[in-house]
């Protein structure tokens, strides 16, 4: 099995802290039922401008899921910046690996393409975070892999 690193610290926490700080701008409108109906409507009638759909009607559910998700997400970034670890952007990657996947699903099943900018931003986040953890651990005594013994 191959043992796999944490990025080198201080260029992948920088990339760690403005994905914080990306999130942080991005959703700190979806926190309140106020912001978010504003949110909304930006969001709706860019997508109408743009001919590529706006959103549903709001309604309370929406709105509470928009809330949850803005208040669990606002958080997650204030810690990324607070206190920025390298573990933070392999779990922010994993998460937006996530969160792109259900954009995905979203779109084919007709949400407005107005999503799209979304899940690019999400992907490429992920990508920009995950990738450096997929380069495996060098033992620089035998200048290979390092392998855990294990299979």
């Amino acid at each position: 099995m191959i043992r796999f690193h944490a990025p080198a610290r201080p260029a992948y926490l920088r990339v760690v802290r403005a994905s914080a700080w990306y999130d942080l701008a991005v959703t700190v409108g979806f926190v309140t039922p106020w912001t978010y109906a504003r949110v909304h409507d930006a969001l709706s009638s860019a997508g109408d401008a743009l001919g590529w759909g706006g959103l549903p009607e709001l309604d309370v559910w929406q709105t509470l899921f928009a809330n949850l998700m803005g208040s669990v997400v606002v958080v997650w970034a204030a810690l990324r910046i607070v206190r920025t670890l390298p573990e933070h952007g392999l779990l922010d990657g994993i998460a937006r690996t996530l969160f792109s996947a259900w954009m995905a699903y979203a779109l084919a099943q007709g949400a407005s393409r107005i999503l799209w900018l979304f899940l690019a931003a999400e992907a490429t986040w992920g990508i920009v975070q995950l990738t450096p953890w997929l380069r495996p651990a060098v033992d620089h005594r035998t200048a290979r892999p390092e392998h855990s013994g294990l299979g």
